[in-house]
């Protein structure tokens, strides 16, 4: 089995920066044909141009955007379901358009783009979906109601998409990133004492840069992930194993970025 990706027609929503820019780049550098599904505006662009990929135009807001983008994009082999938006309010200050706007990207966007991908690939019965989740989809991380129930959410559509597709050899699987630095993360990134405290209950110490997300994200897509469906994969340092923290004794130290410790 293999993680070559020669001549495999792949498409990435949310791709114009962040874990889809780097998932795209990662498969583009492995030989696949990318396609760049994202908001209009010069990064993304910039980004298919830098990758050698194709930008397509897409609110995943909208089917016919998503239908329009999909017939665009031709035959697709592989699918990464990356495309979502965060804001930060707790549950007395979350507005009814934030709500919705939350869940029509992040779940009803990643449904429809599923169903679309899934409608190309039974044509010729095979293809491999991505979908990104979160850590989010377990836990209850305050202010984020609408992220964390809209990626609940988005593992409802896994388990049940891979029942329902397997049998025309349509594989899709999660990645579950924790704090990985995007254009979303970066200002929890510029601050040491939000990182020093939310980093203590990370046994790895650190946050996660989209590279290390977008291996994950090939693995599944691949031929080595051949056996593998309706599957989540965490990558985030060990925060879903860690309960009560690994950080924070006299002999650790953090450095504005990581907690380290002294040797013994």
């Amino acid at each position: 089995m293999s993680s070559d990706f020669s001549n495999k027609n792949v498409v990435v929503t949310g791709g114009a920066s962040g874990i889809g820019f780097a998932s795209a780049k990662s498969m583009a550098g492995a030989g696949a044909r990318v396609s760049l599904f994202d908001l209009k505006s010069d990064r993304l662009m910039d980004a298919a141009q830098s990758i050698g990929a194709l930008a397509h135009v897409l609110d995943v807001f909208s089917r016919q955007s998503i239908n329009d983008s999909f017939a665009r994009a031709g035959d697709v082999e592989i699918v990464v379901v990356n495309a979502g938006i965060a804001s930060q309010q707790n549950v007395f200050a979350t507005s009814a358009t934030v709500w919705d706007r939350t869940l029509a990207v992040n779940l009803s966007g990643a449904f429809h783009t599923v169903q679309a991908a899934a409608q190309k690939m039974k044509k010729h019965g095979r293809g491999s979906i991505v979908l990104t989740a979160s850590t989010n989809s377990y836990d209850g991380e305050a202010n984020l109601i609408a992220y964390n129930a809209s990626k609940a959410g988005v593992l409802g559509i896994l388990h049940t998409a891979a029942n329902e597709l397997g049998p025309y050899g349509i594989r899709i699987n999660a990645v579950c990133p924790g704090l990985i630095r995007t254009p979303l993360t970066a200002r929890s990134f510029e601050s040491p004492k939000l990182l020093a405290d939310y980093f203590r209950h990370i046994p790895l110490g650190r946050g996660g840069e989209p590279e290390e997300v977008a291996q994950a994200v090939m693995f599944l897509a691949s031929e080595r992930a051949s056996y593998i469906t309706g599957a989540t994969l965490f990558v985030d340092g060990g925060q879903m194993a860690s309960k009560f923290g690994t950080w924070g004794k006299d002999t650790d130290t953090f450095d504005g970025q990581r907690w380290i410790r002294k040797p013994d």
